[in-house]
């Protein structure tokens, strides 16, 4: 399966929906096959008299993600892929797509969905700094930042509970490597917080991730930093900043909320596991 000018025009159509595949398939084309060099990633597009009406897509050893699609239709897709002989580690998607792809994923390959990660996608009304603004400002990370970047997204990932953990022989091939980092400084130049953006595809920009160590928390920096961040993406072009939140955690969801960001979607995913083979 491959992807397609047609499909790339599809994702750019709704770019804050389509978030997801616009930065995952420009990092696949950019990465190719896994490491060892055994498995290409896996495209696929569903058409409908000419026009293309969904994607998905699966990196090496990873899951498929997927936009929107029917229950019918994540069906078709199951057997179709399940009939080629193809594998996945798990499913993402918005709520009802991941759910029916799982349930599908299940009658015709023999996997076993299991619930683990929901998110809320937002993106910006009006945006609105903090009531009470802390001092400060934002700085742009150049290399000498690097060590504090590295041990900051290493405990981000920890707080998260993602996997695997960054190390420093990591850090390349990792989902933070290719961002854009800003952190907010007091006044006296020390770090406070910080938050990435990817590159921009489609128009769109996401904020991610977002990160204050626990100690300094409370205090403003993560409102503060995310707006920064999302006033440079706005006046740089992008026609859609975007942000995900656990919808789970009041905090950060009230956050977001209080400057200027509005929910658009609900998303999740589903890990698969196997009685007889693994995921690929």
């Amino acid at each position: 399966m491959n992807s397609s000018p047609l499909a790339g025009d599809f994702l750019r159509s709704r770019p804050a929906l389509h978030t997801t595949p616009l930065t995952g398939i420009e990092k696949l084309r950019t990465d190719g096959t896994d490491a060892s060099g055994t498995e290409a990633p896996l495209f696929g597009r569903l058409e409908s008299e000419g026009e293309v009406r969904a994607i998905c897509y699966r990196p090496p050893r990873r899951r498929l993600n997927l936009t929107t699609v029917t229950p019918e239709e994540a069906d078709a897709l199951a057997a179709r892929l399940a009939d080629l002989g193809h594998s996945a580690a798990g499913v993402n998607s918005d709520d009802d797509t991941a759910t029916a792809f799982a349930e599908a994923w299940q009658r015709h390959a023999g996997a076993v969905p299991v619930p683990d990660w929901r998110a809320r996608l937002y993106r910006p009304g009006t945006l609105t700094p903090p009531e009470q603004r802390p001092e400060g400002r934002g700085r742009v990370l150049g290399a000498q930042d690097h060590e504090q970047l590295l041990r900051w997204c290493g405990e981000f990932v920890a707080a998260v509970g993602e996997a695997p953990t960054i190390e420093a022989d990591d850090w390349a091939g990792s989902r933070f490597a290719d961002k854009r980092f800003t952190f907010w400084e007091t006044p006296d130049g020390t770090p406070v917080s910080m938050a990435g953006s990817t590159a921009m595809a489609g128009g769109m920009i996401r904020v991610d991730p977002v990160y204050t160590p626990a100690h300094l928390r409370g205090r403003g920096y993560a409102g503060a930093v995310t707006v920064e961040v999302s006033r440079v993406a706005l006046a740089a072009g992008a026609t859609d900043v975007v942000l995900f939140a656990d919808p789970a955690n009041p905090t950060s969801n009230a956050l977001y909320q209080r400057i200027g960001y509005v929910p658009l979607a609900e998303f999740g995913g589903y890990k698969f596991t196997y009685d007889t083979a693994e995921a690929g």
